[in-house]
């Protein structure tokens, strides 16, 4: 199905859900639901509504929280509540993507939300409570992206890329076993093993020609595994997209 279609339908869902409509300032509903500010397009949305939101692609997660913490996997920025004007170049140039935007507990994502609202943006969700509330209802170890497109790759080359693997649990966790589908991918992790709700760099390089054939030309795809002693999540996947071309 095209994605743009599915974006549109979460969208109206979630439109229908917090109510993209005017709504009596003196409602004293205080549930997270309701809670829309109808002037800047700004919903304070529950965790579960931000995981759910958060699985579309089309979809731009922000962390503001400063100093730096343990992302929530899948974000596509960092941007410190206080630099936002600083760095639009990071913001999408759509204003009408769904920005999901969180701090720690609230208080620099709220003010952040209002900023990106008078910069234009018409779709933003703010993470009611942060990451803090966010740990208490969403657990994952996560490898991300799902993918990393290597674009045009020359025969001969090396091409190199990094994934994050975090671990948003509050165990730690070790890495047992970090493996490619192919001998021309090679990957390993900077740390293997991790403390509750840190992350790690996941390095990878793909060399076409180390079969010294032709095997390894056009539209390929890679497979990146690791395995960790978490009984919930033992076995994650991510992969590199490449075109290969000889010169």
């Amino acid at each position: 199905m095209n994605r743009k279609f599915v974006m549109i339908g979460v969208l109206m869902i979630v439109g229908l859900r917090f109510g993209w409509y005017s709504i009596n300032s003196n409602n004293n509903n205080d549930s997270v639901d309701t809670k829309v500010n109808q002037n800047s397009n700004i919903a304070l949305i529950s965790p579960q509504v931000f995981a759910e939101l958060a699985q579309n692609e089309q979809a731009f997660i922000l962390d503001v929280h400063s100093p730096e913490q343990t992302h929530i996997p899948g974000t596509d920025a960092f941007i410190p509540y206080d630099q936002i004007k600083k760095n639009l170049d990071q913001l999408p140039t759509d204003k009408t993507t769904p920005i999901l935007v969180y701090c720690r507990s609230g208080g620099m994502s709220a003010g952040v939300a209002q900023e990106l609202a008078t910069l234009g943006y018409t779709h933003i969700y703010d993470l009611q409570g942060g990451v803090n509330a966010y740990r208490e209802s969403r657990v994952s170890v996560a490898l991300t992206p799902n993918t990393r497109p290597l674009g045009t790759v020359i025969y001969g080359d090396v091409a190199t890329t990094t994934f994050t693997l975090t671990n948003f649990t509050p165990l730690p966790t070790k890495i047992t076993r970090v493996s490619t589908s192919c001998g021309c991918t090679q990957a390993s992790v900077e740390k293997e093993e991790l403390g509750a709700y840190e992350s790690t760099t996941v390095n990878v390089s793909f060399d076409p020609a180390v079969h010294q054939d032709d095997s390894d030309l056009g539209d390929l795809t890679r497979t990146i595994y690791i395995e960790t002693n978490n009984p919930n999540f033992p076995e994650l996947e991510s992969t590199i997209t490449a075109t290969v071309i000889k010169k």
